[in-house]
């Protein structure tokens, strides 16, 4: 008579001494949420490569948002879109936050100061251009109107992610006193007083950051030595197409804004190796679908961009008789 195997009891046993652990066991946690909120320099305009999603937002796998999701294992869900003002980041971004929020960063106020425009007239020659009129405007608003525009918008991520880190992110110095570009004239005092534009947007913007319990990531002091026309620029110069003009390449992304950025939201730097840049890659397809959803909203943003300066208007023929300028010897001497 053949023996009975064992197996199937001895199974049976410690199947039901596993039941009761399996029962009680925790489920697999959920990646931490991030959203990613603002302007150009968060979506990444200026990294020359973009994802697929409908929209005019210039996102890219290669800016910070990106890049530190990728390194933490994060979920991203990056609203950030090129031309966004706060208006627009209130309208069109905020409605991704949700009490599940585990991080967010947020950069916006440039275009409510209007740097691009600022920029459009600071870089004419001198005798077309009113730089120091446009600077002055945009230091009244950063002064006076920005912060509280500001203040209502942390109010409003504080109420839609109560439990979030909130890290409010700045803006570097785009130069570095020469302007070494074809067809635009910076003067050196312009590129100051434009550095110390960006430096007061930084300061007011820090100080509602404060108030609301935000923290706040400069990058300024870590684009030193890379503003546009130096050796080693991670800020494009005057570009084609324009829009890539006056705004962090993939370098700045990576070496200056994600180091200065991933420390103050996760608590560690991040470090932006060949893998993370891959796994950044790899996250645009599925990044395109998820944006797709929120196109019809984003359509509505109008990029912001800097203008070429342009010497044939008759504007410019005007000035330059006014100021005795010979424009086509003007341009032979440039």
């Amino acid at each position: 008579m053949a023996r009975r195997s064992r197996l199937p009891l001895l199974i049976g046993v410690f199947v039901a001494l596993l039941l009761p652990f399996l029962a009680h066991a925790p489920a697999q946690a959920a990646a931490p949420s991030y959203v990613a909120l603002g302007d150009s320099y968060a979506s990444g305009t200026g990294t020359r490569s973009y994802i697929s999603d409908g929209t005019t937002c210039q996102r890219s796998t290669q800016a910070y948002p990106s890049l530190i999701a990728a390194a933490r294992g994060y979920t991203l869900n990056f609203r950030a879109c090129s031309g966004a003002r706060i208006s627009d980041v209130t309208n069109t971004q905020l409605s991704a936050l949700t009490t599940a929020t585990n991080y967010v960063t947020i950069a916006v106020g440039g275009n409510d100061a209007g740097f691009a425009s600022v920029l459009t007239e600071c870089a004419k020659p001198g005798w077309l251009s009113n730089c120091d009129a446009r600077i002055n405007t945009a230091q009244t608003f950063i002064n006076n109107t920005l912060p509280a525009q500001l203040d209502a918008l942390y109010a409003s991520i504080r109420a839609k992610a109560p439990a979030a880190k909130v890290v409010v992110v700045g803006y570097p110095r785009i130069f570095n006193g020469e302007d070494c570009n074809a067809f635009t004239w910076f003067s050196p005092a312009e590129e100051s007083r434009l550095n110390q534009t960006a430096d007061l947007l930084n300061s007011r913007t820090a100080a509602v950051a404060a108030a609301r319990g935000f923290s706040f990531a400069n990058p300024a002091s870590r684009f030193v030595g890379h503003a546009v026309c130096d050796a080693d620029e991670w800020i494009n110069g005057l570009s084609s197409p324009i829009s890539e003009s006056y705004h962090p390449k993939a370098s700045g992304h990576a070496s200056g804004y994600t180091p200065t950025v991933s420390p103050v939201l996760t608590g560690a730097a991040v470090a932006v190796t060949a893998a993370v840049v891959a796994e950044s890659a790899a996250s645009g397809e599925g990044q395109a679908k998820l944006q797709s959803q929120y196109a019809e909203a984003d359509r509505a943003i109008t990029p912001e961009e800097f203008v070429l300066p342009d010497l044939n208007t008759p504007a410019a023929r005007k000035a330059a008789r006014k100021a005795g300028i010979d424009i086509k010897e003007f341009l032979k001497t440039e």
